[in-house]
């Protein structure tokens, strides 16, 4: 057992069983790099990660690569969720160096800790063209004791692709917006749903956008995406058809073959907009799916004591790539009735399904359409649902009798406010109280546990990032406009104080991601990467805090944020979304003002009006709603019946 069987992070502790001497990322381990002349090996990455148990069967297991690793180097592991701030600089360096990251990141730095090489996953032995580990650790190790100079020029070319181009600010306008969407509906693929081609994440940023803007003008072109995309992730096997949830990303382009690790903030950005899909469409289909991801967060990925675990790996072993999740003809046999059997066969059992390393595990995914297995089989559409319905619960009931994957129970700032976000929306939009109840019990749970008077924290021991203050600023706002309750208001007014005073670049606008500098640098990203960005969603913040305040400060610097990046979205197409949605939040956001109990149907009424840019604030109880857009106000509201009229109205305005 090596020294990481004390750390707190689950992918660390899941390395210390090998023999190799590693060190969690500490100034003790670059100390000793320094006094013995060595190299330091990085190996980033997650528990959650299927490559990086790829990679340490094949090469921390392996003997003679462990004896190299122990001779030659000093060894540190990180875990990307943890320590993202330090990920993500090396993330970049290793795209630098290679033209793409991911995990495993694997980086090699002088004992100053500057990197001079890196690369992502490697094999053992040369495959398929791609190095092999054993024969780089070796080449590593010669270049850097025979060629200390041209290794130092290295570290000094790497790192200034580090140091960030200061992009010109500009102002904004509502071109911009449509100049953006454009660019988004170019990357659509009308075919299969989703943008760009394989491997497709779903970009939420992009996705919120799309569906706003269908909600306020109803654009056609904009209706097509926004329904085919939705529509395609659902049926596909990037979905779990049996448990609900998202897997991480789609493998194909056409949404079938995942990479099947589970993540929270994958999940609560999908349930955000199948939620607002819903509200924007009425499409049952997308609300049965949001439905879905609840019953997955519920059932796997949430603490009975409140808070959102952190992820559920994607495999049990390296070699079963998404076997939980994958099922064999005979398994179906076995556990399904004949006319079970039959209808699930024809839905989800499609050979387009089968894995790459077992052809006889498929992935579930809709194949076939109720209508058509309807008349194929010559049974009532009724009955093939039915027996849909009673097939997939026995297909769960035995899923759980497998082992399951490992689920990382870290309960991580960020996250947790991105799915606390997410429950109080889709209470408001389904009026389900027990996800409001849940969202309250975790978010005080991480105020108790999380917070100081000066600070947050990412998790435990661990230092907040942007992100973290951020994201739970919106779950404070989203608690206090789901229930009224003043106190979290002022703690939102509390953290986004804090955030303005850590991570605001004053003098150009917009917000850094770390308090201070990390490998000397700190970074003020705007792109949607893979969730959407802490400056944009910072933007909407500020918005609605101006809103429910009436303090200009805040406006003011929403404004001066979303102009120091308004030249820089230009360029970075589908990465821009939650920008864009922060643009369209400055000019169009609605506050209603609830002049009633917090408890009653006018209240009730004003949380679930489905306008998308939405401000809801709390008053003395006089019976109506005051609705005002920028500083104009409209008559008072005093019913549920007016405020759907006023609706009508306001979308026909914005149309």
């Amino acid at each position: 057992m090596n020294r990481l069987a004390n750390e707190r992070a689950a992918y660390l502790r899941h390395s210390a069983y090998q023999e190799i001497d590693w060190y969690p990322w500490s100034d003790e381990a670059f100390e000793k790099a320094k006094k013995e002349d060595k190299p330091v090996l990085l190996s980033s990455g997650a528990v959650w990660c299927h490559w990086c148990h790829v990679m340490a069967r094949e090469c921390f297991e392996n003997r003679e690569i462990i004896e190299i690793l122990n001779r030659d180097f000093i060894c540190i592991k990180l875990d990307r969720d943890e320590r993202p701030d330090i990920d993500r600089r090396f993330q970049q360096l290793v795209a630098a160096i290679t033209g793409s990251g991911g995990w495993p990141l694997t980086v090699f730095l002088t004992p100053e800790g500057s990197p001079f090489f890196g690369g992502t996953y490697f094999p053992p032995e040369e495959v398929m063209g791609r190095p092999g580990f054993r024969k780089v650790l070796i080449t590593i190790s010669s270049f850097y004791k025979n060629r200390k100079s041209t290794v130092e020029a290295y570290t000094q070319e790497l790192m200034a692709t580090l140091r960030q181009t200061s992009f010109p600010g500009g102002e904004i306008s509502k071109g911009l917006l449509d100049e953006g969407t454009q660019a988004i509906l170019a990357e659509f693929d009308p075919q299969n749903g989703g943008f760009g081609r394989a491997p497709k994440f779903p970009m939420p940023g992009a996705m919120e956008l799309l569906i706003n803007r269908y909600a306020l003008t109803g654009e056609e072109e904009v209706a097509a995406a926004v329904t085919k995309t939705l529509t395609a992730m659902a049926k596909g096997g990037f979905h779990d058809q049996v448990g609900g949830g998202f897997h991480r990303y789609a493998t194909d382009e056409a949404w079938i073959i995942p990479h099947f690790e589970k993540m929270t903030d994958d999940n609560a950005w999908l349930l955000r907009n199948y939620t607002d899909a819903y509200m924007a469409t009425g499409d049952q289909a997308f609300k049965e799916t949001a439905e879905g991801i609840i019953v997955f967060f519920r059932e796997v990925l949430t603490d009975p004591e409140g808070g959102f675990y952190a992820s559920q790996d994607a495999d049990l072993t390296p070699e079963d790539e998404g076997g939980y999740f994958t099922w064999k003809v005979e398994e179906l046999k076995e556990l399904l009735t004949d006319e079970e059997y039959q209808v699930i066969a024809l839905h989800l059992f499609h050979e387009k399904g089968a894995m790459h390393h077992n052809k006889a595990k498929r992935v579930l995914f809709v194949s076939r359409e109720i209508p058509e297995i309807a008349k194929m089989t010559a049974r009532e559409e009724a009955i093939v649902r039915e027996l849909i319905r009673s097939g997939k619960e026995k297909l769960l009931r035995a899923r759980a009798l497998r082992e399951p994957p490992f689920i990382d129970r870290t309960l991580y700032t960020s996250l947790n406010g991105m799915a606390i976000s997410a429950f109080f929306r889709a209470c408001r939009s389904f009026g389900d109280d027990e996800l409001r109840e849940f969202g309250l019990k975790s978010l005080d749970r991480i105020l108790l546990e999380h917070t100081t008077e000066s600070a947050i924290l990412h998790a435990p021991g661990v230092q907040g990032l942007l992100d973290d203050y951020i994201y739970l600023t919106e779950a404070c706002i989203a608690a206090y406009e789901a229930t009224g309750i003043l106190r979290f208001k002022e703690k939102a007014e509390e953290i986004m104080g804090l955030s303005m005073v850590k991570f605001l670049d004053q003098e150009r606008g917009g917000f850094f991601d770390t308090e201070g500098n990390v490998l000397g640098v700190r970074i003020k990203a705007i792109e949607d990467i893979p969730h959407p960005s802490s400056n944009s969603l910072a933007v909407i913040l500020l918005c609605k805090l101006f809103h429910l305040t009436g303090k200009e400060a805040y406006l003011r610097e929403a404004e001066k944020t979303l102009q120091a990046f308004s030249q820089r979205v230009r360029g970075i197409g589908l990465a821009a979304g939650q920008y864009l949605v922060a643009v369209e939040t400055f000019f169009r956001m609605l506050r209603l003002a609830v002049y009633s109990a917090p408890e009653g149907s006018l209240a009730d009424a004003a949380r679930a009006f489905p306008y998308p840019y939405l401000t809801v604030a709390y008053e003395e109880d006089r019976g109506y709603i005051l609705p005002c857009l920028k500083s104009e106000c409209y008559e008072p509201l005093y019913s549920p019946e007016e405020l759907k009229g006023f609706l009508r109205k306001a979308l026909e305005r914005g149309r």
